[in-house]
C-alpha cells in the first residue's frame, strides 16, 4: 500500500523548512493592516493549487474555463494538483504556488508553524461535503462501530485525518490511532474492494465513488457532528507577502471565484456537466454515471470562511497531538480583499 509521504517522522523537518521559507522570503513585512505602500508590477504567472475534488469546485471551473487567467490578464494562470492540503501547504511555503484551496486543518497548522508569519485564508470556497463511507461486509452500520476498524483518509494531517482521529479518541475512545491509515483518495477503491480497509472518511466526489466503485455505504456524513450541521471544508489561502504586493491580482481571482460560487450555490446541477469535464482533465478517468450528481447534494458552496471552524480545528489538532501547543489563530483571516470585491458587485461595479 502507498501510504502518504508526509509522515510522522517528517513534521519537525516541515517545521524548519516553513519557518526558513517565510524567513527567507520576507513574508510579515507589511503594515498592521496587512498592506504595502505601493502594489507591486503584475506577476508574469499566478500559480494556483487545488485538489482533483468537488469541493474545490470554483478552481476546476475556473482553471477549466480559462475564466480565471482572462481575469488577470496579461498575468498567466500555472496550476498544480495536490492529493491533500500538507503537501499544498508545504509548496505555498517553498514558493511553488501563489495562492491555494485547502482544507481548515492544514491552514491552521500552516500558521501555527509559522508562527502566523506565513499564511492568510482570504475566503471560503465549500462547506460539508465529507462522507463517512463503510465496505461491504465490514460489519459497520453506524459511526460508533468504527472503533479499531480500518479507517483511510486522504493524508496525514489534512483535515479528514484531523477529524477521524478526534472523534476516535475523544468520542469511541480509542487507547491509540494506529487504525488510520492515511492513503491518497484514488488509491481508496481498489483498497476497499479487495478488503484492504473497512471504511473511509472522504471528501467528495470520492465517498460517492466508493458508493458506485466499491460497493461502500454511507454511515454518515461529518456535518453532523458539527454544530448547526455546518463546518468549513475548503478555503482559498495566499501568503501574506503576495496578498500584499498583489493584491489587485487577488481580487479579480476572488471576483471570479464569487461569480463562480454563486451559480453552484443557484444551480449546482447546471454546473455538472462543466465540473465532469474539469475533473476528468485533471484525473484522467470518468467518473462513474450519477456520482457528481450525488455527491454534489452534500456540498455547500460559500465563499464565507466559516472561522468558528477554524477555531474548532485548532482545539482537536492541539487535542490529538498534532500540534504541541493550543495555536493562536490572529491574524490567520484576512478577508479584506474579498469584502472590497462584494462590496464593488455590490454597486454594480467591477474589482
Amino acid at each position: 500500500m502507498e501510504r502518504s509521504p508526509f509522515t510522522r517522522a517528517q513534521h519537525v523537518g516541515w517545521h524548519l523548512f516553513i519557518v526558513a521559507a517565510w524567513a527567507v522570503s520576507g513574508c510579515g513585512k507589511e503594515d498592521a493592516a496587512g498592506s504595502s505602500t505601493q502594489p507591486a508590477k503584475a506577476p508574469d504567472e499566478v500559480r494556483i493549487g487545488y485538489f482533483a475534488n468537488l469541493t474545490h469546485a470554483q478552481a476546476v471551473l475556473g482553471v477549466e474555463s480559462g475564466d480565471f487567467e482572462k481575469a488577470i490578464a496579461p498575468s498567466k494562470v500555472k496550476t498544480r494538483v495536490f492529493n491533500a492540503g500538507p503537501s499544498l501547504v508545504e509548496a505555498l511555503f517553498a514558493g511553488e504556488i501563489d495562492i491555494g484551496y485547502v482544507g481548515p486543518g492544514p491552514a491552521v497548522s500552516a500558521h501555527s508553524k509559522s508562527k502566523g508569519q506565513g499564511i492568510r485564508v482570504i475566503a471560503g470556497a465549500a462547506a460539508n461535503g465529507v462522507a463517512i463511507v463503510a465496505r461491504d461486509g465490514s460489519g459497520i452500520t453506524t459511526l460508533a462501530d468504527l472503533k479499531g476498524k480500518r479507517i483511510a483518509t486522504p493524508q496525514h494531517g489534512n483535515t479528514q485525518d484531523i477529524a477521524a482521529r478526534y472523534y476516535l479518541q475523544h468520542e469511541l475512545k480509542q487507547d491509540n490511532l494506529n487504525n488510520v491509515i492515511p492513503v491518497a483518495n484514488a488509491e481508496q477503491t481498489a483498497l476497499m474492494a479487495r478488503g484492504e480497509i473497512d471504511a473511509a472518511w472522504a471528501p467528495e466526489p470520492w465517498g460517492a465513488r466508493l458508493v458506485a466503485e466499491a460497493k461502500g455505504k454511507i454511515i454518515g456524513e461529518e456535518k453532523d457532528l458539527w454544530p448547526d450541521k455546518q463546518f468549513t471544508l475548503t478555503l482559498v489561502v495566499t501568503t501574506p507577502e503576495f496578498l500584499a504586493k498583489h493584491r489587485d491580482v487577488v481580487e479579480k481571482l476572488l471576483a471570479q471565484h464569487c461569480a463562480i460560487t454563486e451559480r453552484l450555490r443557484t444551480d449546482p446541477k447546471g454546473q455538472l456537466p462543466a465540473l465532469e469535464a474539469g475533473l476528468f482533465a485533471l484525473t484522467s478517468k470518468k467518473l462513474p454515471e450519477g456520482v457528481l450528481a450525488d455527491a454534489i447534494t452534500r456540498v455547500q458552496f460559500t465563499e464565507n470562511p466559516l472561522e468558528d471552524t477554524l477555531l474548532k480545528m485548532a482545539q482537536w489538532s492541539h487535542e490529538i497531538g498534532f500540534l504541541k501547543e493550543q495555536p493562536k489563530l490572529e491574524g490567520l483571516v484576512d478577508t479584506s480583499a474579498l469584502r472590497t470585491v462584494q462590496q464593488t458587485e455590490t454597486r454594480g461595479g467591477k474589482p
